[in-house]
């Protein structure tokens, strides 16, 4: 029996878990440009560069004990993947570049997959947790889940992007051509392309509003990003913002935009976090959120009882300069998780 004392507003089956578990790295194909930009970029750690190893980032979740520990300290009871999907058979043999996207016909299929077992659990009434892999899986997670709440409730989603990164590019405003910047494009109908013969399986019942959009620890966005998240007035606390008004009454302002009747899907990327907490992630960005203020944003989430998904990407344990710097950034995308579902310090 689920552990928590924070009733659930939307979840028929509060007590269940459903279990994504994705290891994708598709999102990250890099673009070939000129090779002293390629290493250029690299140094930097630009979401251009591309970084093997996010794909295992799963399975170190998984190895490290998290769904035990979720089953029987908190109280879940686990439907979905105990281990690993890596969608090999989703692979095509040639994929080229489409609208500048890199690896579009993969990334569109395994989403699409997402998509499905996403909507499966949640049209069930069950909190849905996916492990990924790089953020372009949320393409598939955040449609899957507008698409059940639509149908199971009749409301509209709301997203938290806890993230250094925006991830909303447009493909042709996107230098890298990297699908993993730009997968709110794609969930909430700004990349919407008639015809798009990859990503035209999102359909309206699957997309997601601006207006419910809300970003924590920004600290990394394009020009491009700026100009999106201006014109269509998305609401987004940047690490000016966490500075200035500390992550409490950020957290207020965040979930009073969103309001007490939006079931929340909160998406995480572990490099939200300062690379002194998580150091191996493919796009770490100094200046970021503690771990604590990771585990309260998590925290502030469960307990509005609005939480409805969890998605918790970007962990890369080969990065790591150390054996330790690996553990370290998998114990604390654990935490994010232990805490989002319901763990407390007291």
């Amino acid at each position: 029996m689920n552990t928590s004392a924070v009733e659930s507003k939307f979840l028929a089956k509060p007590d269940e878990l459903g279990i994504v578990a994705v290891g994708f790295s598709g999102g990250q194909v890099s673009k070939q440009t000129p090779s002293r930009r390629r290493w250029l970029l690299g140094l930097l750690g630009g979401r251009a560069a591309p970084k093997a190893g996010v794909d295992a980032g799963p399975a170190a979740l998984i190895e490290s004990g998290l769904l035990s520990e979720i089953s029987n300290e908190l109280g879940y009871k686990i439907h979905g993947d105990t281990q690993v999907n890596v969608y090999k058979d989703l692979a095509p043999e040639q994929d080229p570049d489409y609208r500048g996207m890199k690896n579009p016909r993969n990334v569109s299929a395994v989403n699409r997959k997402l998509q499905s077992q996403v909507y499966e659990h949640a049209k069930e009434g069950r909190l849905v947790l996916t492990l990924g892999g790089d953020h372009s899986v949320a393409i598939g997670t955040i449609t899957g889940s507008a698409k059940a709440i639509r149908e199971r409730l009749n409301r509209e989603i709301a997203v938290i992007w806890v993230d250094a990164h925006a991830d909303i590019n447009r493909p042709e405003d996107s230098d890298s051509g990297n699908i993993h910047g730009m997968p709110l494009a794609f969930a909430t109908g700004l990349a919407r392309d008639d015809k798009d013969e990859y990503f035209g399986w999102i359909t309206d019942d699957m997309r997601l509003s601006v207006k419910k959009l809300v970003y924590i620890g920004l600290r990394d966005v394009d020009a491009a990003e700026k100009r999106i998240l201006r014109e269509h007035g998305i609401k987004a606390f940047s690490m000016f913002d966490v500075d200035r008004h500390g992550i409490g009454r950020v957290m207020e302002m965040a979930l009073a935009h969103i309001g007490s009747d939006t079931p929340v899907h909160l998406s995480f990327d572990v490099d939200a976090l300062d690379p002194m907490w998580a150091p191996s992630t493919g796009t770490p960005v100094r200046g970021g959120l503690t771990l604590r203020e990771g585990d309260y944003i998590c925290e502030c989430v469960h307990q509005t009882g609005q939480l409805v998904a969890i998605d918790l990407v970007e962990v890369n344990p080969a990065l790591a300069a150390t054996e330790a710097g690996a553990q370290e950034t998998v114990r604390a995308g654990c935490s994010l998780v232990r805490c989002a579902l319901g763990d407390t310090l007291l």
